[in-house]
């Protein structure tokens, strides 16, 4: 029988899968939703993201966000519960740049009301398998305020380094704000989810037996 997570288990529409989360595709279907979600997180998620346009709405901004992701520069993916397919976050890969570079720019949030669950930590582990499985990209970068903490321990555990410091990088709520860069590339990814395994396989043999060994993969 195929483990929970595997793709012959795949929830519909998924393009990846974890043991809680999987991740899909946004279309239209999603604005309401997510508007909904957007506005329970507002306060949350304020001090982190840029102010919207000066008369723009709510459902417009998702209207937006769902037409953008039909631009192959973005792979922007809804982050949703195995257990009914809610949505509870968004996580993406933007300014995909192919030829010599196979990179990209990391990007994400969670809803307030699934917020310290762990879920982030899955997301993005399933968007490296992704983003550096069928995807096929070389190098994620995620640029993190200094000041966010959880992010930035996000990031630590998915095996990113610091590659360094971009003052005035972003204009978040209303001010152009200091940014730590940091970058994972697929050698690197690879080279944790193996040992990951390994060691996972060492630590099953030694004490639970037939537990399925966990590879160790994580913003």
């Amino acid at each position: 029988m195929p483990a929970p997570h595997s793709p012959a288990r795949l929830p519909a529409g998924a393009l990846v899968a974890g043991p809680r989360l999987f991740l899909r595709r946004l279309g239209a279907g999603d604005v309401a939703e997510l508007v909904a979600l957007r506005r329970r997180s507002a306060r949350f998620l304020a001090p982190w993201e840029g102010r919207p346009a000066r008369g723009t709405t709510a459902r417009g901004r998702i209207q937006h966000l769902v037409r953008s992701a039909l631009d192959p520069r973005h792979l922007k993916l809804l982050i949703c519960e195995r257990g009914g397919g809610a949505i509870v976050g968004y996580i993406a890969v933007n300014e995909i740049v192919r030829g010599l570079a196979q990179s990209g720019f990391l990007g994400y949030w969670i809803g307030a009301p699934f917020a310290r669950r762990g879920y982030m930590t899955e997301a993005l582990g399933l968007m490296l398998r992704h983003a550096f499985g069928p995807v096929g990209l070389h190098r994620l970068e995620a640029n993190i305020r200094p000041s966010n903490r959880p992010s930035l321990a996000l990031v630590r555990r998915a095996g990113f380094r610091r590659e360094g410091y971009s003052p005035g990088y972003l204009k978040i709520a209303g001010r152009w704000a200091d940014h730590e860069r940091w970058a994972l590339c697929v050698e690197e990814w690879r080279a944790r989810a193996g040992a990951g395994a390994t060691s996972g396989r060492t630590r099953a043999g030694r004490s639970t037996g037939g537990t399925r060994p966990r590879t160790r993969r994580r913003r």
